[in-house]
């Protein structure tokens, strides 16, 4: 247990520290998922959305200095966050903060990159004065109290600390991997190699970047301008200022471990159809590696005011039932069985109907006589009676995207339901 004063030192530090949320990314893997809405506004767990996660981490760890950088379809984004991260208060000097690109240092050119991002904004964070800066991806699944991270940097006297996690060395070419010494000093880092390098004694694994960065201020300044005046550069903290960085300063990788334990914790990059489709369907299980119920680390949101859940009809093949599921506030279950799912608010299944492995998002509604199985069913959708979903792939294949292992991805487009303008 930590003692008092080091509690002390720690809340020191998260209140001198700024958190930068970079939530801009497109999201191409996620396929049609992003096609209106940037990947951290994506709906995750029944009713969070990506980006309650790290913002969360920000509240609970005690930062409440954020600025969230936004660029691709922003508007669910922006929306989202104005609804449900206004509590905080600006007269304690605590607040979030949506930046959205605005050309500030060019008239031609929106952010190039995840370092650009962060310089373009050099005047906003100046404005706030922070000593340290916490940078992070905002489409990342996990819970993760930084303050424990700052303060590692801290002791280290770093100038960059990487958190990090191990990684599966055929998985690996798809992150920063890096290289460390017994002190967890990073001696090489390379973004997405071909080949990553393993762990020193453990050839199965790699050593890679989660997209979080502690920075001193003043030299997060230093590094961004020098980027900035490097001709060639892709303006990326991964390609560009961390391998430059780590020849000549005090970098550290930062192990994501349990503080008790020392086991690797819970942290899932879903950003493929597939690795979607499993993370939420992971939080069905009995003990789930991600526990959305725990009331010491709350996930923070917004949500409407909705009814409870309704099961309705009680007769042999008309009975509304969920089994080994979640469902969320506004659903109706009418007369059909739910097995193994996970549905989002305002959800509503008609009668005879039976839904299997499926993620069902926001205000769908799922027709009679249907079968659905296998299958994610975005927002708005609208399915008609008597369609089959997940039962047969050339069909499937035909109307909507079927993922490398076989999820159903349906769209209220895919169905000929133009609903979208942005949401």
């Amino acid at each position: 247990m930590k003692s008092e004063n080091s509690l002390r030192f720690v809340s020191r530090l998260t209140r001198d520290t700024m958190a930068l949320i970079m939530a801009g990314g497109r999201g191409s893997r996620l396929k049609h998922l992003t096609q209106w809405r940037a990947k951290p506004a994506v709906p995750f767990g029944g009713k969070f959305r990506i980006i309650d996660f790290p913002l969360s981490n920000c509240v609970n760890s005690g930062i409440r200095r954020i600025g969230v950088i936004t660029q691709y379809k922003a508007h669910s984004l922006i929306t989202h966050t104005q609804k449900g991260w206004g509590h905080l208060r600006g007269e304690f000097g605590e607040f979030v903060e949506l930046w959205p690109a605005q050309q500030r240092t060019s008239e031609t050119s929106w952010y190039a990159g995840t370092a650009d991002s962060i310089y373009q904004n050099m005047d906003l964070i100046s404005s706030h004065n922070p000593k340290y800066v916490l940078i992070l991806a905002g489409d990342h699944i996990y819970k993760m109290d930084y303050g424990n991270m700052i303060a590692e940097h801290v002791e280290n006297q770093a100038d960059i600390t990487v958190g990090c996690i191990q990684v599966p060395i055929e998985s690996a070419k798809e992150f920063g991997v890096m290289g460390a010494n017994e002190e967890n000093r990073i001696m090489s880092f390379a973004e997405k190699p071909d080949n990553p390098v393993a762990i020193s004694g453990n050839d199965a694994e790699a050593l890679c970047s989660m997209g979080i960065y502690i920075f001193n201020k003043d030299f997060l300044f230093e590094q961004l301008v020098r980027d900035h005046d490097t001709p060639g550069s892709s303006r990326d903290f991964g390609k560009d200022i961390i391998p430059a960085a780590i020849q000549k300063y005090r970098v550290f990788a930062y192990p994501f471990r349990d503080v008790q334990s020392g086991v690797q914790s819970y942290w899932r990059d879903v950003g493929t159809v597939d690795a979607y489709w499993e993370a939420n369907l992971e939080l069905i299980g009995v003990t789930p590696d991600l526990n959305l119920y725990d009331g010491e680390w709350p996930i923070w949101t917004y949500q409407e005011q909705l009814p409870p859940a309704k099961f309705i009809f009680d007769e042999d093949g008309r009975r509304g039932m969920a089994v080994d599921s979640m469902v969320s506030g506004g659903c109706i279950i009418s007369g059909s069985v739910i097995r193994h799912s996970l549905l989002f608010s305002d959800v509503c299944v008609e009668d005879y109907s039976t839904i299997e492995d499926t993620v069902v998002l926001p205000d769908v509604v799922i027709g009679k006589h249907c079968k659905i199985k296998n299958a994610i069913i975005d927002k708005g959708c609208r399915i008609p009676d008597k369609t089959d979903i997940g039962v047969n792939r050339k069909n499937d294949e035909e109307r909507f995207f079927v993922s490398p292992k076989g999820v159903v991805l349906v769209t209220p487009e895919m169905l000929g339901q133009e609903l979208h303008h942005v949401r």
